[in-house]
């Protein structure tokens, strides 16, 4: 019983050893342990601790039957000496076992809780890198669209004094033409005031070749 309890007890110091230290064979024994705590892996350990706290007890039992003795005898006999010497190392024994088993067991869990808080942070940085490189991108965008504004209202300005230009030139265009259309109606009234003198003109030229056919008819 001595003999199996310092095994256990060894090979538990040699898993909390592996499990303090980073190396290939924390991950293995990590992969074990959990193997271990899902399906029926809780109920086996549960049983198996049930057993040496049973154990536990019966040796504390014993002590304390054994105390007994030496108070009604006043004294132990050497046999009395040994179970009690025997007791008191397997007791000690069975609760360092316990002790190191949950020692294992908190290991286990504080592991997994800081690789979940490490991957955790590992997504954070990266939705933080994502929203930075967004960020950066959209500080791109916004300086291209600043620039391309910059030339449309440099376009906008030229297109500007074209247009201003161009009214100048129609309105240039219009008092000539303003001035040509008065022009024309001059030189309209000018050719009615022409083509009326030229039929009075005629008028006049009809009447005289009437009178002097009127006189020359008297002469005959």
């Amino acid at each position: 019983m001595i003999q199996l309890l310092y095994t256990v007890i060894a090979a538990e110091m040699a898993l909390i050893l592996t499990l303090l230290f980073k190396t290939p064979l924390r991950k293995l024994v990590i992969m074990a342990l959990d193997r271990v705590k899902r399906g029926r892996g809780p109920v086996m350990v549960k049983t198996v601790a049930a057993t040496v706290f049973m154990v536990l007890s019966s040796s504390v039992y014993g002590m304390a039957k054994i105390q007994n003795n030496k108070l009604e005898a006043g004294a132990l006999n050497p046999t009395d000496e040994i179970l009690m010497a025997r007791h008191m190392l397997e007791s000690s024994l069975m609760v360092f076992l316990l002790f190191l088993s949950l020692m294992i067991d908190r290991l286990h869990h504080y592991i997994r809780e800081l690789r979940l808080l490490r991957k955790t942070m590992e997504a954070a940085k990266k939705q933080n890198r994502g929203f930075e490189d967004g960020k950066n991108g959209n500080a791109e965008e916004i300086k291209a669209m600043g620039e391309e504004i910059a030339s449309l209202r440099k376009k906008i300005g030229k297109l500007e004094l074209d247009c201003e230009a161009k009214g100048k030139e129609a309105k240039t265009a219009q008092a000539e033409a303003e001035a040509s259309r008065k022009q024309s109606e001059k030189l309209l009234l000018e050719y009615d005031h022409l083509v009326e003198d030229n039929q009075n003109l005629r008028n006049q030229l009809e009447s005289i070749d009437q009178s002097s056919l009127q006189s020359n008819g008297k002469n005959m």
